[in-house]
């Protein structure tokens, strides 16, 4: 370094001033950065020293020396507390990786439970066989309906139908024919009715629909209608060639029933009728003979 270098540098330290530093100067650069700090200082000592009059050697010497010797031990203090600062930052970005680690696997832990619970609570409200509503789940949504008297006044209608002929289906060609034939019934009868209606499978070929704002009978005899000729339509199992017949059995609240109990009695009661009689559906009505003929 040139004498003026050394000079202007010296009067800057003596002045108080220190060089610019850069803001951007990395965390990591510290240790390097003081470290080159305090070697400027002790060198700086001789420096000035050496660009000062003989007479005023003496005392500037020792006042240089003082002051840059209280300058290294503050940097050697600032230097520590910046290294442990380092390392207790480091220490908190491991914790934070651990944490956000344990959080994840918390928040999975937390989505397959909830998936469990979602499942668990499909298996116990659904029938495995045909993905429907079961009975019970059946029997709640039709109490709740029941209860809603908004839906009561927009009318409530039941369809309970029963499969004919079924157990010859199972007896001459299997149970795995019979359950194949259940889950095709189940898909038209799903696809017979709206989508804020409900169809359920209530016993082993037995099935129901919850309809909602049904405002007359020939509609109802319309849907019916639906209902018969879905069922009815011809299906191939593997190699089989089979066709079921559906006996529908309806019931409108209140007149047949303004319990979940009664009107589902009502409309089994009509759907023994229909099948007897064989008339494809009827309306419950005590001591009637024939309410409707299914029509081609």
């Amino acid at each position: 370094m040139s004498r003026s270098a050394s000079t202007h540098t010296s009067a800057g330290l003596l002045n108080g001033s220190l060089p610019a530093v850069s803001s951007d100067v990395a965390i990591v650069d510290w240790e390097e950065l003081l470290s080159a700090v305090k070697s400027r200082l002790r060198l700086t000592v001789g420096e000035l020293l050496a660009v000062l009059p003989e007479h005023q050697l003496p005392d500037a010497a020792h006042q240089v020396q003082a002051s840059v010797l209280e300058c290294v031990n503050a940097l050697d203090q600032l230097h520590l507390t910046l290294s442990h600062e380092l390392a207790r930052r480091h220490q908190l970005e491991r914790e934070v990786i651990e944490t956000h680690a344990v959080l994840a696997r918390a928040r999975g832990q937390l989505t397959a439970t909830r998936a469990d619970e979602l499942h668990a609570r499909h298996l116990a409200s659904h029938d495995g066989l045909t993905a429907l509503p079961n009975r019970s789940s059946f029997h709640e949504r039709l109490e709740h309906a029941l209860a809603d008297p908004d839906r009561r006044r927009q009318g409530l209608a039941l369809l309970y139908i029963d499969l004919d002929g079924f157990k010859a289906v199972n007896d001459e060609h299997g149970h795995d024919a019979g359950d194949e034939m259940l889950r095709i019934v189940a898909a038209r009868l799903a696809r017979s009715v709206r989508a804020d209606d409900m169809v359920s499978r209530v016993g082993g070929d037995e099935f129901a629909c919850l309809l909602a704002d049904v405002p007359n009978r020939e509609q109802l005899s319309h849907l019916a209608c639906k209902v018969f000729d879905a069922v009815g339509a011809p299906m191939k199992i593997g190699q089989l060639k089979l066709t079921i017949h559906a006996s529908i059995g309806i019931a409108v609240c209140p007149t047949d029933g303004a319990s979940a109990e009664g009107l589902l009695k009502s409309a089994d009661d009509a759907m023994a009728r229909a099948k007897r009689q064989n008339t494809g559906y009827a309306f419950f009505a005590e001591g009637a003979t024939v309410d409707a003929r299914v029509t081609e």
